[in-house]
Parts: C-alpha cells; sequence; structure tokens
C-alpha cells in the first residue's frame, strides 16, 4: 500500500485544514503528540511481527471468562441462552474490531485508539477514553496478580505460604517482560497465547469426544440437556420473562468475557507493516469467535445440565480448575486426573493476563502524554523504546494487590473491579463512535473507499447497530439491582451497593469529557471536529515513509525464506 492520494475537496466547502509547521500551534494536544515520530526520546519502536500481532489478537479474546465464566452463566440461563449470548455479543465484538481495524490501517499512530478519539471526534472523548481505559488497566493487573497467587493454592495451601509472596514474583517477572522491550515481549506473548490456543483446542476435541461417546462412560449424550432439564432455565421469574431475563443475563457474561479483544488497538505504534498486518489479524477474528467461543459454549451446553450438581459447587469457587465447566463435564463423564493439568493451563492464563495488562496500562498512559493529556515525562522512552516512567508508575500502582492478602480488604477490592468493567464496554462505545466520525470524515475530505488498506465490511451500518447494542447493554447490565431477588433481606429490595459499583463509571466518563470541554472553552480542544476539520494527514507521511521502507527491506529479504513457511500461512495461520 503506498500512500493515499485524496481527490479534491468540493470547491464550494472551505479547504481542508493542513497540518500545522513551525511555531504554529497544533489544533489539538500538545506540540509531544504531532510530528514527533522520529523523536528517539518519546518514540516506541516497531518491533511487533505479524505473527506476534495476530497470536497477540487472539490471546486477548482468550481468558478465564471463556473457561471458567461460561459455567456460571449456563448455571444461570441454560445451553441456549449462552450459545444465543455469545454468538450475538460475538458478532458485536466483530464489528468493534472492524471499525478499529479500519482506522488503524489508514493511520497506526503510537497513541492507539485514545489517539483517533481525540483527532477524529474530539479531543475531550479522546481524554476521557485514555484515562478510563488507564484506569481500568491500573486495577485488572492487580487483580490477575491475585488470581494467579489463588490458582498457585491448589499445589501450595495458604497457611504454608502466603499469597503475597506469589504476588511479588509474579510481580517482579511481569514488570521484567515488559522493561526487556517490545520485541521480547512479543516473543513471551506469542508462546504464553500459544499454550492458550492449544488448551482450548485440546478442550474442544475433548468435549466434542466426550459428546459423540468416547469418554469412559461410553454415553452418547447429544442433545438430551437440552430437552431435561431443558434449553433455557427461567431466572427470577417463570415463563416467557423469566427466560429472558435469563437470556439478558448471559448477555452481560459474554460481554465481559470478550473484553480485552480490542488490544490489537493499542499494538499498532509497535506493529511492523501494521496496514498489513492489522487488518489480517482482524479479519481473522471472526473465526477464533467462532471456534473458540461460540463452538466451546455450545459444547458446554451438550455435556453439563444447568441443574448439575458439579456445576453448582463449581459456580461457587473462586477461581482454578475446579471453577470450570470443562473439568465438571470431565468428572460428568468419569474422567479424573486432568484438573491439576487444566490448573497449570489456567495459571498461564491468568500470568498472560496479567502481563498484557500492564502493557495496556503502560502504553495507554504513553498514548495520553503523547496527545497533551498527561504529564510528558510519561511519554519518554529508553533506547529499546520502553515508556520507563509510564511503565514505573502503572507497576507501582500494581502494587496494591497486596491488599487481597488480607481478607478484610479483599470485598473493597472487589467493587473497585466491579466499578472499572464498565470502562471496557464505555471503551468499545467510544471506538464505535470514533469510526462513525472518521468515516464521515475521509468522505468529506476525499479519501475513497478503494484508497483505503482496510474497511470495516459493513460500513457504518454494522457500526450503528453494534454501538445501539452495546449502549442497551451499558444501561441494563445491572438489571437485579431493580427486581426482587429472593434471599435478599425484607425491605432490600434495590442493591444499591451493585448499583454504585456497576454504574458509577457511566457519569464518571461524562464528567471527563465535559470537565475537559469546560476546562477547554476558550480553546480549539474544547470543541468536537467536523468533518472537514478532523486531522488524517499529520503522521500519515511518516508511516508511508516507514511502510515504503520495510517493504524494500522485505523484498531484498524475499530470497530467504524459511522452509515450512507456506504451509504456515495456509494451514496454520488461520488458527494462531
Amino acid at each position: 500500500m503506498g500512500l493515499i492520494h485524496r481527490k479534491p475537496a468540493d470547491p464550494s466547502v472551505d479547504e481542508v485544514p493542513s497540518p500545522p509547521s513551525g511555531d504554529e500551534k497544533p489544533p489539538f494536544g500538545e506540540d509531544l503528540s504531532r510530528g514527533t515520530l522520529e523523536d528517539p526520546s518519546t518514540g516506541l519502536h516497531r518491533g511487533l511481527k505479524s505473527r506476534q500481532i495476530t497470536m497477540i489478537a487472539i490471546g486477548g479474546a482468550i481468558g478465564t471468562g471463556l473457561i471458567i465464566g461460561t459455567g456460571s452463566a449456563l448455571a444461570k440461563a441454560g445451553p441456549l441462552s449462552i450459545l444465543i449470548s455469545y454468538s450475538i455479543v460475538g458478532f458485536i465484538v466483530y464489528m468493534v474490531m472492524c471499525a478499529l481495524g479500519e482506522m488503524a490501517a489508514y493511520l497506526p499512530i503510537q497513541s492507539g485508539f485514545t489517539g483517533y478519539a481525540a483527532r477524529f471526534c474530539d479531543p475531550a472523548l479522546g481524554f476521557s477514553l485514555g484515562y478510563t481505559y488507564w484506569f481500568k488497566y491500573i486495577i485488572v493487573t492487580p487483580n490477575q496478580l491475585t488470581a494467579a497467587s489463588l490458582v498457585i493454592q491448589y499445589w501450595v495451601p495458604r497457611e504454608k505460604v502466603n499469597p503475597g509472596v506469589f504476588i511479588a514474583v509474579f510481580l517482579v517477572v511481569i514488570v521484567l517482560i515488559n522493561y526487556l522491550g517490545i520485541r521480547f515481549f512479543g516473543e513471551i506473548e506469542f508462546w504464553l497465547s500459544s499454550v492458550k490456543v492449544l488448551t482450548i483446542v485440546g478442550l474442544l476435541i475433548l468435549s466434542l469426544v466426550l459428546v459423540l461417546g468416547g469418554g469412559p462412560d461410553h454415553d452418547r449424550k447429544g442433545f438430551r440437556y437440552w430437552k431435561d432439564p431443558g434449553a433455557m432455565k427461567p431466572l427470577y421469574g417463570t415463563g416467557d420473562k423469566g427466560r429472558f431475563l435469563g437470556l439478558w443475563s448471559t448477555f452481560v457474561t459474554a460481554t465481559f468475557a470478550y473484553l480485552g479483544t480490542e488490544l490489537v488497538g493499542v499494538t499498532v505504534g509497535e506493529a511492523q507493516n501494521p496496514r498489513r498486518v492489522i487488518p489480517r489479524a482482524i479479519k481473522l477474528t471472526f473465526w477464533r469467535i467462532v471456534v473458540f467461543y461460540v463452538l466451546s459454549v455450545l459444547l458446554i451446553g451438550m455435556l453439563v445440565p444447568y441443574n448439575s450438581k458439579a456445576l453448582s459447587f463449581a459456580t461457587k469457587q473462586s477461581t482454578g480448575a475446579s471453577a470450570s465447566p470443562f473439568v465438571v463435564a470431565m468428572i460428568e463423564s468419569g474422567i479424573s486426573g486432568l484438573p491439576g493439568f487444566l490448573n497449570a493451563c489456567i495459571l498461564i492464563f491468568v500470568f498472560s493476563a496479567a502481563n498484557s495488562d500492564l502493557y495496556i496500562a503502560t502504553r495507554t498512559l504513553y498514548g495520553l502524554a503523547k496527545e497533551g493529556n498527561s504529564h510528558r515525562i510519561f511519554a519518554r522512552t529508553d533506547h529499546r523504546g520502553v515508556p520507563i516512567y509510564a511503565l514505573g508508575l502503572s507497576a507501582t500502582i500494581a502494587c496494591i494487590a497486596f491488599l487481597n492478602c488480607a481478607d478484610d480488604s479483599r470485598k473493597v477490592f472487589t467493587y473497585f473491579v466491579n466499578l472499572v468493567t464498565i470502562f471496557g464496554i464505555l471503551t468499545w462505545i467510544s471506538i464505535l463512535v470514533t469510526h462513525i466520525y472518521f468515516v464521515k470524515a475521509r468522505r468529506a475530505q476525499g479519501v475513497e473507499k478503494h484508497q483505503m488498506a482496510y474497511t470495516a465490511p459493513f460500513g457504518l451500518y454494522g457500526t450503528y447497530f453494534a454501538l445501539g447494542f452495546c449502549i442497551v447493554i451499558a444501561i441494563f447490565k445491572n438489571f437485579d439491582v431493580f427486581i426482587h431477588v429472593k434471599g435478599r433481606k425484607e425491605g432490600e429490595n434495590f442493591d444499591h451497593t451493585n448499583f454504585i459499583t456497576g454504574y458509577l463509571g457511566i457519569p464518571l466518563y461524562l464528567i471527563m469529557i465535559f470537565g475537559y470541554k469546560l476546562a477547554h472553552r476558550t480553546s480549539s480542544k474544547g470543541k468536537g471536529w467536523t468533518p472537514l476539520t478532523a486531522d488524517l494527514i499529520t503522521g500519515k507521511e511518516a508511516i508511508d515513509r516507514e511502510e515504503e521502507e520495510f517493504l524494500a527491506n522485505k523484498a531484498a529479504r524475499k530470497g530467504d525464506k524459511k522452509p515450512g513457511g507456506w504451509f504456515y500461512r495456509r494451514f496454520v495461520a488461520w488458527l494462531f
């Protein structure tokens, strides 16, 4: 893909503003965020290879939400409900990733999708999105460290070794991985994600064998449990109302299982040849969702009845193999001995999540600094292209994981986690809104569809559909706080704690948007961009030049292909 040429704009409208030069003040952000792609003191290195990007993309989509969280959804609403919800939300996620991929392929800037929001839509949106996203991951990172220490208790009881010891070890290791540079991080995350993929593939094959009667019990289950006890379990009521509420509750579970798939949007500033690599990773997202999520919930729903006593016990566990519905399926089929192995795989899942979460937190803070929304020191990088000060602050905050060593503080920490999960949905909403503004801007500024490296296959129709669905989920995700739930004390029909932690993130998000606008009401940064004033130019020339140099170097090395490259691309790469 060479330079993208723009046709002249309609002479009846104002000319598109040119990027600032010299001492002219840029229309958004600070000088630090403009024209500094080649500044070694604030620049990232494009060290992520194609195979690493594609694997990181799927690694962000596979986590404990799939291997553990599906059990609680099944117990709550039944197999058909989780199949419907995971399929529909999977399609929504694909729409989000396509929207992100279109922007990332056109302008793979170092500040990621927070930079897109600031450049194409409104600097206030970029500010709010950046801080809510960063806040989410500086809380999620220590939570993952805590989960890792809990998984280890499967082998080492809490009474023998304090969980804080394992938290410290994992924290030091992930900080070291992130500090050693993007190439080292990419390679480590590639192999960790490979273990994730192999684990899920192995579980899918085993589940299919069990469904067809190949287990020790030789019981061909098929769709038996869809008839008895049933395909849909009523929740908070009976009849159609109960079944609908059960179905809706699984939409919320499915949404949180998919959170993190937008990780590829954070890596665009460090990807080699991003205009080829990013679209390729996005295109494969659909098939990964179908294979890993939809097929998983289908097989689990065929193997485990929603009223299983073993499943009821599993959903009460905090973490580890005992909480996984796959383990329940093994137990129901008479298989023993695998839970320990699966627990080791779950430990790798959690460690990989903690590692990538710290990476996201670091790069998000770096992006905020590049856009002028945080202190410029957080945009400084070392000779490896690592934003060391952003990494240092994010890692320091991750030390709050040690609070979970005390039982009395664990409940408070859980409230924090519940608070920031809404930010994941708000991130999707922000990406979709930004894509709408981006498409309108490129049309107004003469960038034709055939000139784009990648475009969303469903266009704005898919974006609007996904945006509407995400808004509905954000509003009604904690619907159970508004209805009477059996088990609450008399007079406590309204769950105020769940309501506050579930919805406080929305006003915080809006306060940051309007607060930013109020603080910058006298400058151009306090106003949103129109299709003709959105900046589609700055930094593109340098990225075009990087792309041409990369392709030239690749062509020079074309004769040095390694054996098996064709086989990998044709038969393995679609999966990885």
